[in-house]
């Protein structure tokens, strides 16, 4: 679908209210709207009002290999259900764009490596992080074990165990590279 077809699928409001909420331009919303309805097929094309579910969401080329793949989507689907509306989606594209904040990035990437949802990134979470970052180069429990104390001693400022908000923003204040990899290009 075109550019000028995207323009007519929204109004100018909603364009507005889009670019007051993200980063993009309206070339650039209208570009995420073209990403979105390329997920569709042409049995089931898809529309602004549409939602994409997460089987489907796992074919775009950002997601393919991402080893977080089910934690962005979960983190981005408003319903809960990991499916994706528009809006879900173009806010997910806004955070991973170059043009995001650092802030807006740490957030979003907190909210992913905090896989059992209860606001802390604790001992349980680093280990699943570390897992997926390493890939099928595993590590050894004792490796594993040393490299998660060395993030606790760097990392846990109040000690009590678990890696609060807070302290993740120093992480990234202190490590930046650690958010590097949340951008997608459009």
């Amino acid at each position: 679908m075109g550019a000028s077809n995207s323009v007519e699928t929204f109004t100018e409001e909603e364009l507005r209210h889009y670019r007051k909420l993200t980063v993009f331009t309206k070339n650039e919303i209208l570009h995420v709207y073209e990403k979105f309805q390329s997920l569709g097929t042409k049995d089931e094309p898809l529309d602004k009002d549409s939602k994409i579910s997460r089987e489907v969401m796992y074919n775009l080329k950002e997601l393919r290999v991402n080893p977080f793949r089910d934690r962005i989507v979960t983190v981005f689907s408003s319903r809960g259900d990991g499916s994706l509306t528009f809006e879900d989606f173009l806010d997910m594209m806004s955070v991973f764009s170059v043009k995001s904040p650092r802030e807006v990035k740490a957030e979003y990437a907190f909210r992913i490596y905090d896989f059992d949802e209860d606001d802390y990134i604790g001992y349980e979470d680093i280990k699943e992080l570390v897992n997926r970052q390493t890939g099928e180069e595993t590590l050894t429990a004792m490796d594993l074990e040393r490299l998660i104390d060395n993030i606790y001693d760097e990392s846990d400022i109040d000690e009590d165990g678990t890696i609060s908000y807070p302290e993740f923003e120093n992480i990234v204040e202190n490590c930046p590279e650690l958010i590097h990899r949340f951008r997608f290009r459009l």
